[in-house]
């Protein structure tokens, strides 16, 4: 049995960035006004930068920490998510890592904990924490053959236990927590290593894609290899509550050992992971998706495995809603983002001059925030762009996958409801087909997305039940706070 001794929480991360940091411009952003204007980030938000500021960018859009302007120009940046990291070299080999040790919770899975085992190096410390596995002998085996630290759970007491036990016996400064489904890709982790030169980085998460596919893969699996519940995309970001990148998943994932504490919530025995990444963004540290590093996982493939899955993930909204209230509501709310959609989805003759009207009255808002942009009314207008677009892609979601079941039923009485769905339901699968560019026919990859959606939504439902409460369906409003967000940022002097 092993013994979790308590580690000490450090209570907030240093903010400023180690010289010689680098950070880019973000791929998302777009820069107007010969760069004093940034428009984009994580929530579609305009950040202008006086002429003193804007002159640290250089011209291939990087900015580099040598004093304290350009160290607050980067962190302003990177806050924003107007930037994201970068170096001028590649990671180098991962067996130039000596302060990070990798933990492997494991139950009966002997065979996949070997494969990940063999592609970790030699000399990185590994503790594999077996979770009640029914043949302990043959993990053991499989520990030993690369030296690796077993510590035992005589019961399944979950993944975050796991995670914890071999938490509390970690010694180095780093710890990486990968799942033994996980086969991990050359330079991973130095990828992720050079992410703490931030010291106000405590959590880091890699790109997880699908095994190589294979000739025969099933229609489930060409799927899965494109639109993965851990798989979240190919651009970077800061991950937070709201942003585009909003948790990343434990099945891979490398941490500030000093920043968890105790580490995983063992009530949880789903989104355990989402929990924790939300706890560390409260208290005041970073945490980034890493794509540019990428590592394999087996995804489940078989439909009613898959279906499980989905499901099963379904279930920890409402566990969410109890931790974290709003953060985790499935529609964020304005008064003109409501106003838009239901303009649109009720389907009145009304409806289409409505909707004109109120994207007309938020871009003459916006366009009164931005007197320092050299073309504000385009601005504006691309902006409110951006947000009609997203508020028509949050509704439709909504009624394929959090709201069906209800959706449904509005559908059966009311032929207008019906038609709601129906172009949701098409449009949705039609935009994420050309988004994803599946190995796959529109016609399967239209429905292994709903299948996707009405699991999802079933376990949502579910954990509402069990946990007698609807925190989990309940959008979050907030006023006019759209038109807020789009306030030109205070970067005027790279001292401020």
């Amino acid at each position: 049995m092993a013994t979790i001794r308590r580690r000490p929480v450090t209570l907030g991360p240093p903010d400023r960035l180690p010289t010689g940091f680098s950070v880019r411009i973000a791929p998302t952003v777009r820069v107007r006004d010969d760069g004093r204007t940034l428009i984009g980030g994580d929530r579609a938000a305009v950040l202008h930068l006086k002429p003193p500021a804007a002159g640290l960018v250089a011209e291939d859009g990087t900015v580099t920490v040598h004093d304290a302007a350009t160290a607050t120009l980067c962190r302003l940046l990177l806050d924003r998510g107007f930037g994201v990291p970068c170096w001028p070299g590649g990671a180098g080999g991962d067996d130039a890592v000596h302060d990070v040790t990798v933990v492997v919770p494991v139950r009966d899975r002997p065979r996949r904990l070997a494969r990940l085992l063999s592609h970790l190096p030699s000399d990185t410390p590994v503790i594999v924490v077996d979770d009640g596995s029914r043949d302990r002998a043959a993990c053991a085996r499989a520990a030993a053959r690369v030296g690796a630290t077993v510590l035992t759970h005589l019961d399944c007491r979950g993944p975050a236990a796991a995670r914890n036990t071999g938490l509390a016996a970690v010694t180095t400064g780093l710890v990486a927590f990968v799942d033994s489904d996980v086969v991990p890709t050359a330079g991973w982790l130095a990828g992720l290593r050079r992410h703490f030169d931030d010291p106000a980085v405590a959590l880091v998460a890699p790109r997880v894609l699908g095994l190589t596919s294979e000739r025969g893969d099933s229609w489930i699996a060409r799927y899965e290899a494109v639109r993965s519940s851990l798989d979240l995309g190919p651009m970077p970001g800061d991950v937070r509550p709201r942003a585009r990148v909003s948790y990343v998943p434990a099945a891979c994932m490398m941490a500030r050992t000093s920043a968890l504490g105790e580490g995983f919530d063992t009530d949880l025995q789903v989104a355990e992971d989402v929990d924790l990444v939300w706890r560390l963004v409260g208290d005041g540290w970073r945490v980034r998706y890493a794509p540019e590093q990428v590592v394999r996982h087996e995804h489940r493939t078989t439909v009613w495995d898959w279906l499980g899955r989905k499901a099963y993930y379904g279930t920890g909204a409402s566990l969410l809603a109890e931790r974290h209230g709003a953060a985790v509501a499935p529609m964020v709310l304005t008064s003109w983002t409501a106003a838009f959609s239901i303009a649109l989805v009720v389907q009145r003759r009304w409806s289409v001059p409505l909707a004109t009207a109120v994207y007309g009255i938020l871009v003459g808002r916006i366009r009164g925030r931005l007197g320092h942009s050299g073309d504000p009314l385009r601005t504006a207008g691309l902006l409110a762009g951006l947000g009609a677009h997203a508020a028509l892609r949050q509704t439709a979601t909504a009624l394929v996958r959090h709201y069906w079941p209800v959706a449904v039923v509005a559908a059966l009485r009311w032929p207008r409801a019906r038609r709601a769905l129906v172009a949701a339901a098409v449009t949705d699968a039609l935009l994420d087909f050309r988004a994803t560019d599946p190995d796959l026919d529109p016609l399967r990859y239209a429905l292994a997305r709903r299948l996707d959606d009405l699991a999802y939504g079933a376990g949502l439902w579910v954990g509402a039940v069990r946990s007698r409460s609807i925190a989990a369906l309940v959008p979050a409003v907030r006023g006019l706070g759209a038109a807020r967000r789009v306030r030109p940022g205070r970067a005027a002097s790279p001292h401020q």
